[in-house]
């Protein structure tokens, strides 16, 4: 563990002794699940190796595995029965002298998550970390973590975050950065907004948006693109974009920082989008000052419907 280029950190329950090995074979951290490591003398084993090593953990509580005298109280109230579980490891922790620790009151259920969660940070001054627990499939469980964490986070509550995931491991920092990015605490990457499709869509604007998120997953670079299915709307809902294409049926639009920028052969859109996208940033990324538009939308897309095809 020593050798990892990344740090590892292990995630143990019911057996304490395999995190005192954990430890000794030079994990990062360790996390453990009170309700299930073994007890207080367990607890203290571990955060006795823990302080030796000068390592963090993590105390987790999840509302699936309490211990057994909170399970009364569980049932009355489940969100506060997960904040006493944290609390009592909290004060075993203090009482060892040990405050390198941050706490996790996870639950399946999304109320009753945010609800600890807003409990624990007005008792505690420790850094919490945040996750719906067992959320379900890529779909489902992006759905529940978004509105999870994001409830907690836009109120400034949560340090460090997981999105749990029945899927492949690698789709959960996606899920996890989607949400940063939405709540504006990330700006690394890129950045699409898409409209619906609707009455005025003629392209298939699922199938614009699908191919251009596609293309921009390989760049690293802060970049706001606009995916619109037509041109009604375009110079309001691509206005705040670096770039956005509005489809049509023969051609479309590309746009460049809140103006119509050329027409060109739909066929030719993306590919069109992404040489303006690159020479931007070959050129420096800069951004314009933006002016508001003058003219309705109506009138600057008749104007620009009388722009030749590039």
């Amino acid at each position: 563990m020593r050798l990892s280029p990344v740090p590892v950190i292990a995630d143990i329950h019911f057996n304490a002794s395999l995190a005192l090995k954990a430890i000794e074979q030079g994990v990062a951290a360790v996390r453990i699940n009170p309700g299930n490591i073994g007890g207080p003398d367990k607890v203290e084993q571990v955060v006795r190796a823990a302080k030796a090593a000068k390592i963090p953990m993590r105390i987790g509580a999840n509302s699936g595995s309490l211990p057994k005298h909170l399970f009364d109280l569980a049932q009355r109230d489940q969100a506060e029965a997960l904040v006493e579980a944290a609390l009592e490891e909290v004060r075993l922790l203090e009482a060892l002298d040990y405050r390198e620790f941050k706490i996790s009151v996870k639950s399946s259920h999304v109320p009753t998550m945010i609800r600890a969660y807003r409990m624990l940070a007005e008792k505690v001054p420790y850094p919490l970390h945040l996750g719906v627990t067992e959320a379900g499939t890529v779909y489902a469980g992006s759905i529940k973590s978004a509105i999870g964490l994001g409830a907690l986070l836009v109120d400034g509550i949560g340090d460090t975050i997981r999105v749990s995931l029945a899927a492949d491991p690698v789709e959960e920092p996606k899920a996890a950065y989607e949400i940063l990015k939405a709540l504006g605490l990330r700006e690394r990457g890129p950045n699409m907004i898409a409209c619906p499709s609707c009455g005025r869509d003629n392209v298939g604007v699922h199938i614009l948006a699908e191919e251009v998120e596609r293309r921009l997953a390989d760049y690293p670079q802060h970049v706001e693109v606009a995916v619109l299915g037509c041109a009604v709307n375009g110079p309001g809902e691509a206005g705040d974009a670096d770039f956005g294409i509005a489809g049509g049926r023969d051609v479309g639009f590309i746009y460049a920082h809140g103006r119509v920028l050329k027409k060109v052969e739909s066929e030719e859109l993306i590919d069109e989008l992404f040489r303006e996208i690159d020479g931007w940033i070959a050129a420096g990324m800069k951004r314009p000052t933006r002016l508001k538009m003058a003219k309705p939308a109506a009138l600057a897309m008749a104007e620009a419907s009388l722009i030749p095809l590039d």
